[in-house]
């Protein structure tokens, strides 16, 4: 969100709290305004369409996040190590911006931005560590590879929102149990899903 003005991050981070509580269908101009705390003039001087608003908000958080994600890598090449940071950054957020996880977890399949999310430094991950021998899949595994990651990551998400699992736990477990699908030794799946976190990078 870099790129945006003060009003618009405002605006983009309203919707998507009244994305993450309503749906998509019932959110309305008004609605926006109240949220955000400005009014309906703004809405309409700082947004192309309202039409269009969820997949704007959509696109921004993937954009977002990934950026976060591979900055926090800093000069880490291990694919492994890598994935296993950054599952436990997604599960950490969604514990810290619980309506950024709702959001994540209600339309990661449904919408074509938040699809795109998991095709992105994910897939390029999966296919680095099969490169890198790290993993035991075979090429044609790949995008199946990267749903197992999702679906994970999302699940562990859901148990931290319905206050099932600390997120450390949560995070931890996904980790692990990502890592050993994909063929590392079990002693080092435990090795890197326990290390220490980076703090998640903040965006220039």
């Amino acid at each position: 969100m870099a790129s945006m003005s003060a009003a618009q991050r405002r605006i983009h981070q309203a919707a998507l709290r009244l994305f993450a509580e309503k749906g998509t269908s019932e959110v309305s101009v008004s609605d926006l305004a109240e949220a955000a705390g400005v009014a309906r003039g703004t809405i309409y001087n700082n947004l192309d369409s309202t039409d269009h608003l969820f997949e704007s908000v959509a696109s921004q958080l993937a954009d977002e996040m990934n950026r976060r994600v591979v900055s926090s890598y800093g000069g880490i090449e291990d694919s492994a190590q890598r994935l296993a940071i950054g599952i436990r950054l997604y599960v950490r957020r969604a514990h810290e911006e619980p309506h950024w996880g709702r959001f994540l977890t209600h339309f990661s399949f449904r919408s074509e931005s938040l699809v795109a999310f998991w095709k992105g430094p994910v897939v390029q991950d999966v296919a680095l560590g099969f490169e890198q021998r790290r993993y035991t899949i075979r090429p044609d595994q790949v995008h199946g590879a990267v749903g197992l990651i999702a679906g994970t990551t999302l699940s562990a998400i859901l148990l931290v929102l319905e206050g099932l699992r600390t997120w450390r736990d949560a995070g931890t477990d996904a980790t692990e149990l990502v890592l050993r699908g994909l063929g590392v030794a079990p002693d080092e799946a435990r090795r890197l899903a326990t290390a220490e976190l980076p703090p998640l990078a903040e965006l220039a």
